[in-house]
This record gives structure tokens, sequence and C-alpha cells, in this order.
């Protein structure tokens, strides 16, 4: 029997509860708690390498007031977790851990392919289990 009679998803929907996928539009927004339940930021995009397709790092928008003068952390995917309770990903990282590491300012853009901005994120967090090559 074939399955073209169940209505799919279609791109871009949420996903039905349970699903293991998830467009990356509907995890850009979503809050993220340290392992306290204290709010920490929100995602704010997906960092995906273009050769495997394995997410890297999601940037996560953190400080400031209201997102004014907020910065960017791009957090290792790997240490992300959603929490179905909470409806956000929660990470083991606390919120003066997360002050000290690499960021820059959400009004300015990263050369992704510079080595040494790679080399500080995993100095910080440790490598990704998707591999070290240049640039992350």
């Amino acid at each position: 029997m074939s399955q073209a009679s169940a209505s799919p998803t279609p791109p871009g929907a949420a996903a039905p509860t349970g699903a293991p996928l998830i467009a990356s539009d509907r995890v850009e927004g979503t809050a993220v708690y340290d392992a306290a339940g204290n709010r920490l930021g929100a995602v704010e995009t997906l960092m995906i390498d273009k050769a495997s397709g394995h997410v890297e790092y999601a940037v996560l928008s953190f400080g400031g007031f209201f997102g004014i003068g907020s910065s960017h952390y791009p957090l290792p995917w790997s240490r992300l977790h959603y929490d179905t309770r909470m409806a956000g990903y929660v990470v083991d990282v606390t919120e003066a851990q997360l002050a000290e590491a690499p960021s820059f300012p959400r009004d300015e853009t990263v050369d992704w392919s510079d080595s040494g901005w790679g080399e500080r994120l995993r100095g910080h967090y440790g490598p990704t289990p998707y591999g070290s090559r240049d640039g992350l």
C-alpha cells in the first residue's frame, strides 16, 4: 500500500511531534538554557559544513538588553540537547563560561574560513565530533 495518501509535511512547516527532522528556520529563535534552566539566549543561525552536511555550530545571541548590544556566540551543535518540557535547547555551559567564549558583535561578520577563528573555538569547547578542517 502506498504512503501517497498520507499528507506530507510541507517544506518549512513544523514537523509532527517526535519527528527527527526540523527545518532550520524553525530552530532559529529557539531559546537556549543552561543546565539550571536559566535562559542564556536564542539560536540566531546554524553553521553547516558544506561538504558533510552536518551542523557544526549554533550561533547563539547572548547578552545585551532586548537584543541591543548582544553578541553572537558559536556553540558546538553537539552541546545542544532539545528539551521538550522547556521547548528549547539545554547546554552544559554556564553563563560565565559563555561570556568567556569566542564571540563577535551582532553587526559584524566572521570569516569562517579563518583557521585562527576555528582554533579559538576548538580551544574553548574542544573539537566538534565532525572533525576539524581548515576554517572550522
